[in-house]
C-alpha cells in the first residue's frame, strides 16, 4: 500500500528544487531529525534531485522508502562531475547515511583450530576459546581458512566425521571417505597415537610453510619400504599424491591477468550482495562477500560500492572486472586511477576467461544470499540472470504465467501458475473457463483472462493475497501477437507490470522470450533458460490437464443427460461424486442412489442405461 509524502513537505521540496542550478554537485537528503539519510552526486543538480519528487510511486522500493523520509535537502555545487564523485565518497564515509550502501562483510576473524583430544582434528573456527586447543591465526579471510582446512584434511587424510576416538575404534565400518582415500581410516584403530601425532605435526608444518613436503615425505616413504613397513609406506605415498593433486587443482583457479578483482552483484526483493574474487599473482587468493541491504538500481549500486570500497591504494588493482553496467564508469575509473597513481580499468566482459570468472563470482553471490533467504543459491542465480536478461532492475520474486488450452470450440480454458522465489506456488494456481469468446481465438481468450484477473485485483488488493497481489513479472505462453493483444488491458488498468511471451520452437521447446521490441534469445543464459522452460512446461501441463478434465466432464455430462430423469445438474453431481465414466457404469443402484440429488427412479434409469441386459424384461 502506497504511503504518500506529506503534501506540504512535498510542495516545499519542489519549490526548493526549482532554485537548484543546472550544474554538477552533491545533494544531501535529510529526515525530520535533520539526520543525513542519503548522499548522491549529479551531473545537473536540478534534473537529478527533481526526479526524486516526480511519480514517487514508480520508484524502486529502496528509493521510494528513502523519499518518504525526506524532509529537507542540502546541496554543494562543484566545478565538475569528477569533483562531485570525489566529494560524494567523502560525505558518505563521514555520515554513513542509512540509504547509501554500507559495506558490511559477512565475517570477522577466523582461526585454524587443532582440537585438544588424544587424536586431534583440524577445523576452522570463528572464535578463539580457552579450551586447550591450539589456534593458528587470526586470519581476516574465512575463505582462506576454510580452503586451507579442507586442503590439509585431504592431503593428510585426517578424519572429518563425528566419531569420538579412541572410544569408537573398531565400532562400525569405515565411511565412504576411507574408500575414496580421503581418510586414513582412523576408526579402524590401526594407526598408533604416536604416528598420528607425527601426521598432525606434518600438517601444522604444511599450514605454516605453504605446503611442499613432497621431498621429506618421499624420503620417509622409501625408509618405510626398506624396513618392509609397506602399509605405512603406502600412507606416505597417498599423502604425496594428494599434495600433487591439490597443486593441480589450484592451477585451475587462475587468471591470465596478474592482479585483478572480479565483482558480481546479485539482489533479491530486500537484500543484495557483492562477491569479490581477489586474484594476486594470477592466482585466486581470497573471496569476500558484502551484504549491501535493500537493492536500488544495479548500475548505481555497482558505482557506489566501487567508489566506497577502493578508498586506499593497497586495495586497488589495475583491473576491476564487473558483471554489468556501472554508472559513471569512466569517471569512476579516473577516480581509482588518481587514488592508485596509475591507470585502473573497469571492465565488463562478454566472453572468454574473464566472463567465466564473473560467472564464478555470481555463483558465490547467489550462495551467500541463499543463507539470508529461503531460496537456494540456484534459484537466486536463475532469477538474477532472468532479470538481467530482461533488463529488470530487480529479480522477479513473484511470477505469474498463463496458457490457453482448447479442445475444439466447446472446451476453452486457461491456466495460471505462480512461481515464487523460483519455485512453484501451487496454492496460488488458478483455472479459468473462457466465457465471452466465440470459436478458438487465443488472443481474445488471453485478453479475457488477463482482464478478469486484473479486475479481481481491483476488488481484492487490500488483502495483498491471491488475486489481491500483483506479480513482478507476467509470462504468456505465446509470442508477439499475444503481447500486442494483452498490453492494452494492462494499460487500461493503469498498471506497469513487465510482460513477456514464452516462444517455443518446432519441437515445442522454449526458444526465446518475446518482448515488445522483438525476441530475446535466452538459450545462452543457462539458469534463466532452465527457469523459463520449467515455468512454460508447468503452465502448459496445468492448463491442458484442466482442459482435458473439462472435456471429459463435458462429454460425460452429454452422455448422462440423454438418460431419462438426468439433467445437467444431476449429471454434474454424478460426475463430481464418481469422478469417471467407468466408476458410474460399475456402480450398483444403491451406490448411485447414494450420490447427491439422486432418486430411486433416477438411479434405476442410470443403472439400466449401463446394464441393459440386466434391466431388460424377461
Amino acid at each position: 500500500m502506497l504511503i504518500l509524502l506529506d503534501a506540504q513537505i512535498l510542495k516545499s521540496l519542489k519549490e526548493k528544487v526549482h532554485k537548484l542550478p543546472m550544474q554538477p554537485g552533491v545533494y544531501i537528503m535529510k529526515d525530520k531529525n535533520n539526520t543525513v539519510i542519503y548522499v548522491g552526486k549529479a551531473k545537473k543538480l536540478k534534473n537529478r534531485v527533481s526526479s526524486y519528487f516526480r511519480a514517487i510511486d514508480h520508484h524502486l522500493p529502496k528509493v521510494y522508502k528513502m523519499v518518504q523520509n525526506v524532509v529537507d535537502f542540502d546541496y554543494i555545487v562543484t566545478d565538475s562531475e569528477f569533483e562531485a564523485l570525489v566529494l560524494e565518497c567523502s560525505l558518505i564515509k563521514l555520515h554513513n547515511p542509512k540509504y547509501n550502501i554500507l559495506l558490511k562483510d559477512d565475517k570477522g576473524y577466523s582461526y585454524i583450530k587443532i582440537t585438544n583430544e588424544p587424536f586431534p582434528r583440524i577445523v576452522s573456527d570463528k572464535n578463539h576459546l580457552d579450551d586447550g586447543s591450539e589456534y593458528i591465526g587470526p586470519y581476516m579471510s574465512g575463505f582462506v581458512v576454510n580452503q586451507t582446512v579442507d586442503e590439509v584434511n585431504k592431503v593428510f587424510q585426517l578424519p572429518t566425521c563425528s566419531r569420538k576416538f579412541p572410544a569408537e575404534f573398531g565400532k562400525g565400518r569405515p565411511c565412504l571417505n576411507y574408500h575414496m582415500k580421503l581418510c586414513m581410516g582412523l576408526c579402524q584403530g590401526k594407526v598408533p597415537q604416536n604416528e598420528y601425532a607425527e601426521i598432525i605435526a606434518q600438517a601444522k608444518n604444511y599450514i605454516h610453510n605453504g605446503g611442499d613436503l613432497t621431498e621429506e615425505l618421499t624420503r620417509k616413504m622409501e625408509e618405510c619400504a626398506e624396513k618392509l613397513e609397506f602399509e605405512k609406506a603406502a600412507r606416505y605415498r597417498d599423502r604425496i599424491m594428494a599434495i600433487r593433486k591439490i597443486g593441480d587443482k589450484q592451477k585451475v583457479i587462475f587468471s591470465k591477468v596478474e592482479n585483478q578483482d572480479v565483482l558480481g552483484f546479485v539482489a533479491t526483493d530486500n537484500n543484495s550482495v557483492c562477491s569479490m574474487l581477489i586474484f594476486r599473482g594470477g592466482r585466486l587468493v581470497d573471496k569476500q562477500d558484502y551484504l549491501l541491504g535493500e537493492p536500488g538500481a544495479l548500475d548505481e549500486m555497482r558505482r557506489e560500492f566501487i567508489a566506497q570500497y577502493y578508498t586506499t591504494p593497497d586495495r586497488i588493482p589495475p583491473l576491476v572486472t564487473v558483471d554489468g553496467e556501472v554508472a559513471d564508469q569512466e569517471l569512476l575509473a579516473g577516480l581509482l586511477s588518481d587514488r592508485l597513481g596509475r591507470k585502473v580499468t573497469i571492465h565488463i566482459p562478454q566472453r572468454g576467461e574473464q566472463a567465466r570468472l564473473v560467472e564464478m563470482a555470481l555463483k558465490n553471490c547467489a550462495q551467500t544470499l541463499s543463507h539470508e533467504t529461503d531460496k537456494t543459491g540456484r534459484e537466486i542465480a536463475a532469477l538474477d540472470e532472468l532479470a538481467k536478461t530482461l533488463g529488470m532492475e530487480t529479480p522477479p520474486s513473484y511470477i505469474e504465467a498463463y496458457d490457453i488450452s482448447n479442445f475444439g470450440a466447446a472446451t476453452k480454458v486457461a491456466g495460471m501458475v505462480v512461481f515464487e522465489n523460483g519455485k512453484p506456488l501451487r496454492s496460488a494456481y488458478k483455472k479459468f473457463t473462457i466465457k465471452t469468446v466465440e470459436g478458438t481465438d487465443d488472443y481474445a481468450s488471453m485478453q479475457e483472462v488477463i482482464g478478469r484477473r486484473l479486475a479481481r485485483y481491483e476488488q481484492e488488493k487490500d488483502t495483498g493475497r491471491g488475486f489481491g497481489r500483483l506479480p513482478d513479472l507476467i509470462l504468456l505462453d505465446g509470442g508477439q501477437g499475444h503481447l500486442n493483444a494483452v498490453q492494452p488491458i494492462l494499460e487500461a488498468f493503469g498498471l506497469k507490470i513487465p510482460m513477456y511471451g514464452m516462444v517455443k520452437d518446432d519441437r515445442h521447446r522454449t526458444r526465446a522470450i518475446a518482448s515488445d521490441g522483438g525476441e530475446i534469445s535466452i538459450s545462452a543464459h543457462k539458469r534463466a533458460f532452465n527457469l523459463v522452460t520449467a515455468i512454460q512446461d508447468e503452465v502448459h501441463r496445468f492448463s491442458i490437464t484442466y482442459s482435458r478434465s473439462k472435456h471429459r466432464k463435458s462429454g460425460l455430462e452429454s452422455v448422462l443427460t440423454g438418460i431419462p430423469g438426468i439433467g445437467k445438474t444431476r449429471a454434474a453431481a454424478l460426475y463430481r461424486h464418481f469422478k469417471t465414466v467407468k466408476a458410474i457404469s460399475a456402480a450398483s443402484e444403491e451406490d448411485l442412489l447414494a450420490a447427491p440429488g439422486m432418486t430411486r427412479p433416477a438411479a434405476e434409469a442410470v443403472y439400466g442405461y449401463f446394464h441393459p441386459a440386466e434391466s431388460a424384461p424377461e
